[in-house]
């Protein structure tokens, strides 16, 4: 084989295997949607504590999307019906905390954010994850970020 030949057989090859990883997708799993989640949900707080009400919407925002995820990509996680448990034990709780951003009302936002605490622990019981409890943060790991709003 010429030089030529293969460097063409090289150009083929590297097309070829750009093309298959190109098509191949990447799907988080059931637990790395929640580990996020579970750093939204401490976001959020501390967002909600400072009174930054935008950034709380944004965090709102992001929990409903892996929520969204979570069921879209684990509709049914080892026999347990994540697409309906999901929206049951999160929907209302998602809705009451964009009510309180929106009025930018602490005492709502924590009694919203404590619903929504209490929405995940009653779905990890539902899917039988009881040993996974959620709750208020009480020590912020995001030393490098400023949750009060910008001066």
């Amino acid at each position: 084989m010429s030089v030529g030949e293969r460097s063409r057989s090289q150009a083929l090859l590297a097309l070829l295997l750009g093309a298959a990883c190109a098509s191949a997708r990447y799907v988080p799993g059931l637990g790395e949607i929640m580990s996020l989640t579970q750093m939204r949900h401490l976001k959020l707080w501390y967002a909600g504590e400072a009174r930054n009400w935008p950034l709380a919407a944004y965090e709102v925002d992001e929990l409903e999307e892996g929520f969204a995820d979570a069921v879209r990509l684990h509709p049914v996680h080892d026999g347990v019906p994540v697409a309906q448990l999901v929206p049951e034990f999160t929907a209302g709780p998602i809705e009451a905390l964009r009510t309180a951003v929106a009025s930018e009302s602490a005492q709502d936002f924590a009694v919203a954010y404590d619903a929504l605490t209490q929405g995940c622990n009653g779905c990890h019981n539902a899917a039988r994850f009881s040993f996974n409890v959620i709750t208020r943060p009480s020590a912020n790991p995001y030393a490098n970020q400023r949750f009060e709003s910008p001066p």
